[in-house]
């Protein structure tokens, strides 16, 4: 169970920014002993990939604290988030950590399950982040864009330590994202539904006129 919770807590974090939890597995396995990657995820813990994740969270970071650009880039994270959070959640979910000493052999077989549920836990953070941000723009006039963007990278370093060392604490984190989730969901429809309504009174108002 504690594997599955250190899986989730890293797919979460996948979706808020794709190469913290994919850098931070790599780097707590090659210089801690807080974790150990599986054979055949130890390339993450390689000098190659870890710079080459160290450059592409350095371009996230910044592109995702640009006003307007920070929606491209979400746009543009649509893939890649998911997919990181289905490697990491893999990964992650079969690493022995502080926590978990002793990985399922269930997900060792079944390689194909932790990878999806990765997938799926990325894309809700990711999409959860993707429907706030034009909401926070458009409310601070951008001025809240790099704040919400550090908060975020800020909660998936959290999110990767907790995965690691109290992956209980993920089971809480997960409740509190999709309560985020629906609540955001729910306001982005009233919003659509509104707006014909609001087209439609306008253009009364306009014959109204003539």
């Amino acid at each position: 169970m504690l594997e599955l919770l250190t899986g989730s807590g890293l797919a979460l974090a996948a979706g808020l920014n794709a190469f913290i939890p994919l850098l931070g597995l790599g780097l707590l396995s090659r210089y801690t002993d807080l974790l150990a990657l599986p054979q055949g995820w130890q390339w993450i813990e390689s000098t190659p990939a870890l710079v080459i994740l160290g450059v592409l969270l350095v371009i996230e970071v910044v592109a995702d604290k640009v006003p307007a650009l920070d929606s491209v880039n979400d746009l543009l994270q649509t893939a890649v988030r998911p997919a990181s959070g289905g490697i990491v959640f893999a990964a992650g979910s079969v690493s022995e950590t502080t926590a978990v000493t002793d990985p399922s052999t269930l997900l060792e077989d079944w390689r194909w399950v932790p990878i999806v549920l990765g997938v799926l836990l990325a894309l809700t953070t990711h999409t959860t982040k993707a429907l706030s941000r034009p909401v926070v723009n458009a409310s601070t006039a951008g001025i809240g864009a790099p704040v919400a963007s550090a908060a975020g990278d800020v909660s998936a370093v959290g999110l990767v330590l907790a995965a690691v060392l109290l992956p209980a604490l993920v089971a809480v984190v997960v409740v509190v994202v999709v309560v985020l989730l629906v609540i955001l969901v729910r306001r982005w429809r009233a919003a659509r539904s509104a707006r014909p309504s609001q087209a439609a009174g306008d253009g009364r108002g306009a014959l109204g006129r003539w």
